[in-house]
């Protein structure tokens, strides 16, 4: 492949990339009630931790940015009483991060139209197709040696509801967008 094409098609993958991700954010934040993109993408970093590595460092590492940027979001989700911060008890430097129940209701509720959001980001995708965009995009984060330290294994978080009802809503929701798309 010529150099000069490959080099355009490198800057068009950047900056579909960066506006998409601009994109999503607000999208996600006019539909996710209660809670921003990022103060969500947030609770489910808490949720792929146990639940005394709930620091800002292992919750910034998880959404490969900075701990001020996390503090800022954490401190925001305080203020709204949707989480409360209680010393670490493996390291006295450290706070861990534990969802109220109030915090617990809107993540339940968030949680729900987050996953509509996915639904209609993704209902022109084949799970082939999605799987290899994540396969994709796990290669492009590495380009500086490090690995995503992602969210492979299912997230754990107590908040304290019987969720079998959301999981079928969600189930429900995601195959009548999968179906649509077939009839069409």
């Amino acid at each position: 492949m010529d150099i000069t094409k490959e080099l355009f098609l490198m800057q068009q993958a950047y900056a579909t990339l960066f506006s998409l991700t601009n994109k999503i954010q607000i999208v996600g934040d006019k539909r996710l009630e209660g809670l921003t993109s990022r103060q969500f993408m947030a609770i489910v970093a808490l949720a792929h931790l146990e639940e005394d590595e709930r620091t800002i460092n292992n919750i910034a590492r998880k959404l490969g940015t900075t701990k001020q940027s996390v503090k800022q979001l954490l401190d925001i989700m305080e203020k709204k009483g949707y989480i409360e911060t209680v010393p670490s008890t493996k390291d006295k430097r450290a706070v861990n991060v534990k969802v109220t129940e109030e915090g617990g209701k809107v993540i339940i509720k968030c949680s729900e139209l987050g996953v509509y959001l996915l639904t209609d980001l993704f209902k022109d995708f084949s799970s082939s197709e999605i799987e290899t965009l994540w396969t994709l995009l796990k290669k492009l984060y590495s380009f500086d040696g490090q690995m995503q330290d992602g969210f492979e294994e299912l997230g754990t978080l107590d908040l304290g509801a019987d969720l079998d009802g959301f999981n079928e809503r969600v189930i429900t929701e995601f195959e009548r967008q999968r179906n649509l798309k077939k009839e069409l």
